[in-house]
């Protein structure tokens, strides 16, 4: 399996017991969605290794506590501490509406109401407090934030998300 093909679900970061099972601090806004996984994919040396389940629950709110069937000491789970575990992509609930994962608007055309088209989506900037969509139109870069309020619709049958965006900001970028 490769990582294009999978979701970053969660970071090991501690044991929670001598028997080697491991808290997993997951990064989803619906932890009981993935309380009953069967099986992992867990990131080891630039590789995708699939670990089998024999018990997952969640534990406190944004926690998983699994018992791997490979994992049964200290030492097996100080082997993977500080992994991160994948899911394939397949495992994501389709999404309605206005509402999407990152990884499918790429390349998704970007419509305001006033400017029309301002460009194709390369990537999603959600390293700052703020996600943005970053466009590329005519090579340059234009930065728009990824918020409801700016988001009027999402058409995936046409790859093409509505927007309308603040006063100035598209000028900002475009020269308009």
């Amino acid at each position: 399996m490769r990582k294009e093909d999978c979701f970053y679900l969660g970071k090991i970061v501690s044991k929670y017991s001598f028997k080697g099972e491991v808290l997993v601090k997951i990064d989803t806004d619906e932890p009981e969605l993935y309380d009953q996984l069967e099986s992992v994919f867990v990131a080891l040396r630039n590789n995708l290794v699939p670990f089998f389940i024999s018990n997952c629950r969640l534990h406190k709110s944004q926690l998983l506590r699994i018992d791997f069937e490979d994992v049964s000491s200290e030492d097996d789970a100080d082997k993977i501490m500080g992994s991160e575990l994948y899911l394939p992509l397949s495992f994501l609930p389709e999404l309605t509406g206005n509402k999407f994962y990152f990884h499918e608007i790429i390349n998704f055309k970007v419509i305001d109401d006033v400017h029309g088209n301002i460009g194709v989506i390369q990537s999603v900037n959600d390293t700052t407090s703020q996600a943005l969509f970053e466009i590329l139109k005519d090579g340059k870069e234009v930065l728009i934030p990824i918020s409801d309020n700016i988001i009027t619709k999402v058409d995936r049958e046409n790859k093409t998300i509505f927007v309308t965006t603040p006063e100035g900001l598209v000028d900002l970028y475009l020269g308009n």
